[in-house]
């Protein structure tokens, strides 16, 4: 029984490394980065180009948006969950299209209803290297009016 455990363990190990491999390069088609990949968790039309977002869902830091031209070749593969990225959110310009197809879905949603906002939330590695949440709050038309980085409470440490 315990060979049988370690072994599944190791295989289970093994298949997961495989998606470690180098990138997808710009040019590739489509279906040879899924095929890299795997299906993506969202898909947005966005103008000529589609996106699909490889999101890590509501514990992950990491998103990878995955951009192709008309032609259904690779433009551009990067991680979004970044401090740079998130400096390039226009205030009262950037919308909650916007907001998704730039970063992908929140890890979080909340209200805040004195304030008539709607907050989504993002786990992310703040400079690379702290568990911080970016909370991108909305107006009711749906513009980002502000935007406030603080610590990831599910991974910081009480004692």
């Amino acid at each position: 029984m315990r060979l049988a455990i370690i072994s599944l363990t190791c295989a289970t190990l093994l298949a997961g490394c495989a998606a470690f491999g180098p990138p997808p390069q710009p040019g590739e088609p489509m279906a040879a980065v899924q095929a890299k990949l795997g299906r993506p968790s969202a898909r947005f039309q966005v103008g000529p180009d589609t996106v699909d977002e490889y999101g890590a869902g509501f514990f992950g830091q990491y998103t990878w948006m995955a951009r192709y031209g008309a032609d259904g070749r690779l433009l551009s593969y990067e991680q979004v969950l970044t401090d740079a990225k998130f400096a390039t959110v226009k205030l009262g310009v950037d919308t909650k299209d916007t907001i998704l197809h730039t970063f992908g879905h929140p890890a979080e949603t909340m209200a805040l209803p004195r304030r008539n906002l709607e907050v989504w939330s993002y786990r992310y590695k703040q400079s690379g290297v702290w568990d911080a949440m970016m909370h991108v709050h909305f107006s009711p038309d749906g513009v980002v009016r502000e935007m406030m980085s603080g610590p990831d409470m599910l991974r910081e440490k009480r004692d």
